[in-house]
């Protein structure tokens, strides 16, 4: 057997002289254990008629989810997402994970051959080089480049929290949490009529972020206890937990008015959550609701489906300023420093972006 390297593409091609066989394989990273992944060989597997392979340009790392996979805080027997053929299995270590790949098809089935050259997004793990179903590919618009259609998840999540807390016109509305999807949630908030944006972050930088970002005030969270007691009527409207902190739902609780609204677009995978609502949380008929991009809102099914969500948070995409998130941006065949750069310096990373070549 002869081994030959493609230094353009990073991918290896293995033929088999006896058999006349050209496999092609690739890199994935994988989490194989806590705080520890590893990029490792696969087959891409031969190509069916409508099948496509890419070749990765981008990748975005989810500082949310992803992280709680790195840091072990993730059910493991819980399901990758039943909603993304790409995402097989449960979270369990070893796992491929990840879900916003950016390339060019370079290679296609005989009934994809229209897709060849063109720019796409995938819902794919972390690879350099990846074989799909072209219908599972989304274009890449012309007005836009490959790091910011790398978060289009991010754009789209955003878009979900907006369609499912329904902010009204002017409504007091809180974000807790200025990571990156919270930074998208604000800046969409930010075009509406809405009366008063708040932002509560404990990190000083990102609470700086939020207020170019649209938000009214951005404090942190010993700060913003009763900033809405003396006013008619008293609290917040409505409320997006979006930092990943089972703390700061307790606060949301706390800060939010009568016949107030909580959407929880945080996932704590298995932090402990207790919350505390012995006090006016019964009385008050809050509401708390979970918000999660892989369905849409069963009030809205009959008019809104995923395909017109993706097309609004493509919009969207044009609107947020994608370079200010952007903190890092790390070879992928250094992908393990990243996963440590989010871990142990959130104060100054935010979004951290993988290249290949």
């Amino acid at each position: 057997m002869t081994d030959s390297s493609d230094v353009d593409s990073g991918t290896r091609v293995h033929s088999d002289v006896n058999a006349g066989i050209e496999t092609d394989t690739a890199d994935k990273l994988v989490f194989t254990d806590v705080r520890d992944v590893s990029l490792q060989s696969v087959s891409i597997e031969d190509l069916d008629p409508n099948g496509v392979i890419v070749e990765t340009t981008v990748s975005a790392i989810s500082p949310g989810t992803e992280l709680l996979v790195y840091n072990g805080k993730v059910p493991e027997q819980m399901a990758a997402d039943a909603t993304l053929e790409t995402l097989n299995g449960d979270l369990s270590y070893p796992t491929a994970y990840g879900y916003a790949a950016v390339g060019d098809v370079v290679k296609t089935g005989t009934q994809a051959t229209d897709r060849l050259g063109e720019q796409v997004f995938a819902f794919h793990p972390h690879q350099n080089r990846f074989s799909v179903d072209s219908d599972a590919l989304i274009p890449v618009p012309d007005n836009l480049d490959a790091e910011t259609a790398a978060l289009l998840p991010t754009a789209e999540t955003a878009t979900n929290f907006l369609l499912d807390g329904s902010p009204r016109v002017g409504e007091r509305v809180v974000v807790f949490g200025a990571g990156v999807i919270g930074l998208c949630t604000i800046q969409l908030l930010a075009d509406l009529p809405i009366s008063e944006l708040v932002v509560v972050e404990p990190i000083p930088a990102r609470r700086e972020l939020a207020r170019s970002f649209g938000a009214d005030r951005a404090l942190d969270p010993s700060a913003s206890e009763d900033i809405f007691s003396s006013h008619d009527p008293p609290g917040a409207d409505l409320i997006y937990e979006v930092s990943g902190q089972p703390a700061a739902l307790n606060a949301a609780i706390d800060l939010v008015g009568y016949d107030g609204r909580i959407i929880v677009g945080s996932w704590y995978g298995n932090k402990p959550t207790e919350l505390g609502l012995g006090g006016d949380f019964h009385r008050d008929r809050i509401t708390i609701t979970s918000s999660q991009v892989s369905t849409i809102d069963p009030d809205l099914r009959g008019r809104w489906t995923t395909d017109r969500r993706l097309s609004v948070a493509i919009e969207q995409l044009n609107t947020i300023d994608v370079e200010a998130l952007i903190t890092d941006r790390v070879p992928f065949t250094d992908a393990p420093s990243a996963y440590n750069r989010l871990t142990e310096t959130p104060e100054s990373t935010l979004q951290v972006l993988l290249t290949y070549q």
